[in-house]
This record gives structure tokens, C-alpha cells and sequence, in this order.
């Protein structure tokens, strides 16, 4: 007779999941965890402007739109600052700023100065994107780097979770708490940033000169830089980039459409909290249990059921009316948001050599930032123009056709494990610059 699981089997496959990985990992991780615990603004962000402010979803979606170009704009130029600087200053540079702007966007009150402190927001908030996923490509080995993505997804999500329901609640008495509760919650994570996190860029110069004195005769080989140029001719990487920004765009849509769909079908804030935190709450119960089906995959197979899910579980909204129904389309959408997300970062940290990691992740930062510009834009006109069911029935169509871009990309895309540990020498073609972007 087969022995039935026992707690301690339980144990073990958790201990396993976060077993092995740097203790400055951890330290990034934590880091992470406070900063989305306060985590209020940009969730809540549409209801405000709608149900508080009295304004329409298209400018709704404007905003949130004018807070994801920001982010496109920054996504890259923090790439770029992160290789040459360094990823713990541009960090700590991105996170002061964010908290200020945060605090200064719940005082004002004319939509014009909203409108631009949202894009200010989007700059600051979004250039720690790629400093981070650039310190887990370089603390974490190849092998182990699906896994530490996934663990930093579920840090970001259990943060979600707890601040979606408490945000709704807090709502209730206030919208101005929830900005300056945001912006604590960043400066926080700062301090432990700068407490505990160390510089990680590899110091490939100290590399060559390594391999130098291995040598009996020569010299050392200088440093293989890596500019934009290079990144904007890797193929495969702009494909993904661009399968990237199609999901993400679907995804982008609980951030405004959903809210101001059910905020018309008269559902109140604490009750859109509850059903977004299912979102965070899947992700914290199903996150690596999902992982460890997945790591060994082909990436790219992996990513046509991230879409799918992601796609059709948007799709599903068509037929919610009632708070469970809801609950139920986020069920199915943030299981593809879970292989998606870790899967995706993980396999631009395979496709990026060692010194261009910020540049790489920067692109791929910026094709999410632009999702967040062009995503609510177009789900705030489509909901006004046609109705919110046209919406989510587009959101179905885009799923499968990302879907079908990534079965097409399958057969000419590595496996994160395929590539070199992070000390290993990057693959990249020389650039003829001499100091690149």
C-alpha cells in the first residue's frame, strides 16, 4: 500500500525551494517584501481617480498610462546606469526618489500636476526594475536562477496580497494614508538596500587580469564591453521582448480595467480588494509548487500556457458579475502570471552576457513598463467606446496570439541552464565603441 505524504515531505520541498541561494539573496528578498507590503498606490490608483476624484476611466487610464511611459523611459536608462555605475547606487537613487514622489502625488489635486507627477512616479518607481533582476542574474548561478526569480516573485506577491486587502480598507478612511504609507514602506527598503545588499556588478577587468596571470606568455584580453547596439540586434532576445509586452499587456489590464469594470457593475473598493488579493494569494500557495514543474522545461513551451491562461482568464471576466465569479477569472489569469513572470526574467538572464546584464534586463524591463503605458491606455478607451466586454474578449485574442509567437520561438530559444555561471566570460560580439551606451 502506498504511504499517504507527510507533513515533514511538506517541510522538505519547501526547505529545498529555498535552500542554496547567497545570503545576500535574502537580504534583496526582504528588501522586496517590505517595499510591496506598503505596496498600496498603483493598485488602487484608478479607483481613487474615478470613485474619489470623480474623474472618467479614460483619463484614469491616462494616467496609469503616463506612469508606465515614465517607466519605459527610465527602464533602459537604469540598465545602462547599473553596468556602468553599478546596481546598488541606481537603486538606492531610484528608491529616495520614489518616496517622494509618492508622498507628493496624494497632495495634489488639479489632474494636469496628477498627470505629471504619475509620469515621475513611473520614472523612479520603475528604474529599480532592472537593478534588481541584474543583482539575482548576478548573486544566483544559471541553475538556480528560474528558482530565485520565482522566490523574488513571491516575496512581491505576498506583499500584494497583505496590502490589497489592507488598502481597501484603509481606502475606507482615506486615500491620502495610502500614498504616505507607500512611501514609507520604499524608504524602509532603501535602508535595508544600503545596510545589507553589496555592490554585485562583475568586475571584469579584475577577470581578465585573472586569466592574465594564468597565462606563461601574453596579455590580458581586455574586457568585451557590450553596448545598446548589440542588445537591439539580439533577435531572439527582442522576440521575447516583444511576446513580453503583448502578455504584460493583458496582464496590465487589473490595474485599471478591472477595477473601473466592476467599480460600473457596482461593486464597492473593499470588494475589489478582496478579489485582487486572490491574485497575491495564489502566488503565494501556488508559486513554487508551479516552479518546480516548470524549471526543467523549455522555456519558451513553458511561456505559449502562460499566455493562454493569462489570456483566457481575462477572457473569462466577460461572464463575471458576482464577486466569486471574479475570483475565479483571477484564479485563472495568475496561474499564467506565475509561470510567466519567472520564466521570462529567467530566460533574458540566459540569453545576457555577464557584462551587459543591466542593459538586457533594462530592455526587457521597459517592454513591461510599456505595457503599463499602452495596457490601461487602451483597456480605459476600449471599456468607454465599446464596453468593458469587448475588452476582455480582445484580452483573449492577444493571449493566443503571444501564445502562438512563443510555439513558433520554441525550437530557437536556450534553457536558462544552457549558459555559462555568472563569472563565466560573456559570448557577446566586441563592440568597435570604445565607451558604448
Amino acid at each position: 500500500m502506498r504511504a499517504l505524504p507527510t507533513p515533514r515531505s511538506g517541510s522538505q520541498a519547501l526547505r529545498k525551494a529555498v535552500s542554496g541561494l547567497p545570503r545576500e539573496f535574502w537580504w534583496l528578498w526582504t528588501s522586496t517584501l517590505i517595499n510591496r507590503l506598503g505596496g498600496f498606490v498603483t493598485t488602487f490608483l484608478a479607483l481613487y481617480l474615478t470613485a474619489d476624484r470623480g474623474y472618467s476611466a479614460t483619463f484614469a487610464g491616462m494616467v496609469a498610462a503616463l506612469y508606465g511611459l515614465g517607466g519605459t523611459i527610465s527602464s533602459v536608462v537604469a540598465g545602462v546606469l547599473a553596468d556602468r555605475f553599478g546596481r546598488r547606487p541606481t537603486l538606492l537613487v531610484s528608491q529616495l526618489a520614489t518616496a517622494g514622489a509618492m508622498a507628493c502625488l496624494g497632495l495634489l489635486q488639479e489632474g494636469w500636476t496628477i498627470a505629471a507627477m504619475a509620469t515621475v512616479l513611473g520614472i523612479t518607481a520603475n528604474a529599480a526594475r532592472p537593478c534588481i533582476q541584474a543583482i539575482i542574474a548576478d548573486l544566483v548561478p544559471a541553475k538556480d536562477q528560474v528558482r530565485a526569480f520565482s522566490l523574488n516573485y513571491w516575496a512581491v506577491n505576498i506583499g500584494f496580497a497583505v496590502a490589497s486587502v489592507s488598502a481597501g480598507l484603509i481606502a475606507e478612511h482615506g486615500y491620502l494614508l495610502l500614498f504616505f504609507g507607500n512611501a514609507l514602506s520604499v524608504l524602509v527598503c532603501a535602508v535595508v538596500i544600503y545596510c545589507r545588499v553589496p555592490e554585485t556588478r562583475p568586475d571584469l577587468t579584475a577577470d581578465a587580469s585573472a586569466d592574465a596571470g594564468k597565462q606563461s606568455t601574453g596579455t590580458a584580453p581586455e574586457p568585451v564591453r557590450v553596448g545598446l547596439g548589440v542588445v537591439v540586434r539580439d533577435a531572439k532576445f527582442l522576440s521575447v521582448v516583444g511576446l513580453s509586452f503583448l502578455i504584460s499587456m493583458v496582464l496590465m489590464q487589473y490595474t485599471t480595467s478591472l477595477p473601473v469594470s466592476m467599480g460600473q457593475a457596482g461593486l464597492s473598493s473593499a470588494e475589489y480588494g478582496a478579489v485582487i488579493s486572490v491574485n497575491g494569494l495564489m502566488v503565494v500557495v501556488a508559486t513554487l509548487p508551479l516552479t518546480r514543474a516548470v524549471q526543467n522545461q523549455q522555456p519558451a513551451k513553458v511561456l505559449v500556457l502562460a499566455c493562454l491562461l493569462a489570456g483566457f482568464g481575462f477572457g473569462m471576466t466577460t461572464w463575471a458579475e458576482t464577486v466569486p465569479v471574479y475570483m475565479l477569472t483571477v484564479v485563472v489569469w495568475t496561474l499564467g502570471e506565475i509561470i510567466n513572470s519567472p520564466t521570462s526574467m529567467a530566460l533574458v538572464a540566459a540569453l545576457s552576457p555577464v557584462n551587459a546584464r543591466g542593459r538586457y534586463q533594462g530592455v526587457y524591463a521597459m517592454a513591461f513598463s510599456a505595457a503599463t503605458f499602452t495596457g490601461p491606455l487602451l483597456g480605459g478607451m476600449v471599456i468607454d467606446a465599446f464596453g468593458d466586454d469587448a475588452l476582455w474578449l480582445g484580452c483573449a485574442g492577444v493571449g493566443t496570439i503571444a501564445a502562438a509567437g512563443y510555439w513558433i520561438l520554441s525550437r530557437h530559444v536556450v534553457t536558462p541552464q544552457a549558459v555559462p555561471a555568472p563569472k563565466a566570460r560573456p559570448q557577446a560580439e566586441p563592440t568597435t565603441a570604445s565607451e558604448p551606451v
